[in-house]
């Protein structure tokens, strides 16, 4: 098929309702190559992000029984109500890991690395759909159907699944019920209401837990869950949504925790494949400490750090409005010296409520990838960067399965990549040898 024919095909297969309200994309005739060798990498992250949730899960468990540091569970803690931490504490959880893992990974000068980790992503969908329009003229990773069967796979074989979207996850709701259509009758998407569930029931929480305020019937959801009259996935831990959780992989008071839970192999690599990580708690150091790699005594001294030596990003944590979509998310070398110090300044005095994170900023390296402009009817070329999302789905067997890829790719001259009407949003290819 010609590149125009290939685009006008799979535009023609989006659902009327779009896949994200009021979002359009960059369609390209052609999937986005990954070379064979990344994408048995892909293959074999999954495990050892599943092993990775499995440790935090523990590690904060040990925390608050004082079997490891207390500060931990008191970070992972900080600006939750005591709902929420009571709700995470509960015994019916224990032990409850999230089923859906999806890591973004930017492709660099020097390989692959993990930005950050969601466990309630968005792009199920819209990747579900991808992988099925574009296999019939190419070979996709997770092929045609993976995305499908590796969600489905995710719930128990009996009881109505009940997709339930909040308000503020309202954009991914066209996707949501696109995934109810194609997997059965078994499957619906509506709000957070406990009315149309049966005992036995299981629910896919499409809702942040900092918004619990603002949706009605959730705590009747919620109860239920805790009473395990239905099944609730995933598991309402907002400690294994934080992303202060690379900081703690990064902490050498804990490296022998994570080399004796992970194993010295995962943990090595997990160093490598997550740039280093610290959180923004101004406690004082002694006189003799730095912050490790970055030899600050204090953190108002990283408001002073030349443009040179800001090549650092700063976002929120978790627990806010601001904490996804890259929101709240700062990078050093782009920002004026004032705007970069208001930002430390920010995290700084917020971190009792909203702890922020500073991470190395990994750039992306440049690649080129068709697109189809169906105003002027040619392929054109996108210089761009490019974030790819694998989807990982745990099964009833703790199997973890790459179902499919997102490769979002951004115009070169956007720094931080994110969903955007200038994208190309593609499945991925193995690339041939």
């Amino acid at each position: 098929m010609e590149a125009a024919s290939k685009a006008q095909a799979i535009r023609d297969q989006l659902p009327a309702g779009g896949l994200f309200a009021g979002h359009e994309w960059r369609i390209t005739p052609e999937p986005f190559p990954l070379d064979q060798r990344l994408v048995k990498e892909l293959n074999d992250l999954g495990r050892i992000l599943h092993q990775f949730y499995r440790a935090t899960d523990l590690l904060y468990r040990h925390s608050l029984t004082g079997k490891q540091p207390a500060w931990v569970a008191e970070w992972l803690e900080l600006g939750k109500p005591e709902g929420v931490l009571n709700l995470q504490r509960h015994n019916i959880f224990r032990g409850a890991l999230p089923r859906v893992i999806r890591p973004d990974i930017l492709l660099t000068e020097d390989g692959w690395h993990i930005t950050e980790l969601d466990s309630v992503p968005g792009g199920i969908g819209l990747t579900a759909w991808l992988n099925e329009s574009y296999a019939s003229h190419s070979p996709i990773v997770g092929e045609a159907t993976g995305m499908l069967d590796g969600f489905s796979n995710v719930f128990p074989r009996t009881g109505r699944v009940h997709f339930m979207v909040s308000e503020e996850s309202a954009t991914y709701r066209p996707e949501m019920q696109w995934l109810a259509n194609k997997l059965g009758d078994r499957f619906t998407v509506g709000d957070v209401n406990l009315s149309a569930t049966e005992k036995g029931d299981s629910i896919y929480r499409f809702f942040e837990l900092f918004d619990l305020p603002n949706i009605e019937g959730v705590h009747d959801v919620l109860n239920a869950a805790v009473k395990g009259s239905v099944h609730l996935t995933a598991p309402p831990k907002s400690y294994l949504e934080e992303k202060m959780v690379f900081a703690l992989l990064w902490n050498e008071n804990l490296r022998s925790f994570w080399e004796r839970e992970l194993g010295g192999k995962y943990f090595s690599k997990l160093q490598k494949m997550i740039p280093q990580t610290w959180l923004i708690d101004p406690a004082p150091l002694p006189p003799h400490a730095a912050m490790p790699g970055l030899e600050i005594t204090d953190w108002r001294q990283l408001s002073q750090l030349s443009q040179k030596k800001r090549n650092l990003i700063l976002k929120l944590s978790g627990f806010n409005e601001r904490a996804w979509g890259a929101r709240s998310v700062r990078l050093g070398a782009d920002l004026p010296q004032t705007d970069w110090a208001m930002a430390v300044d920010e995290a700084i005095q917020t971190f009792p409520e909203s702890p922020w994170v500073l991470q190395r900023y990994m750039k992306p390296r440049t690649s080129t990838h068709p697109w189809f402009d169906f105003e002027s009817e040619e392929t054109k070329i996108m210089k761009g960067r490019t974030r790819l999302c694998p989807y990982y789905f745990v099964d009833d067997t703790d199997q973890t399965n790459l179902g499919g890829v997102l490769a979002t790719i951004c115009p070169a001259d956007k720094k931080i990549i994110h969903g955007m009407r200038d994208a190309i949003l593609a499945p991925c290819t193995p690339a041939a040898n």
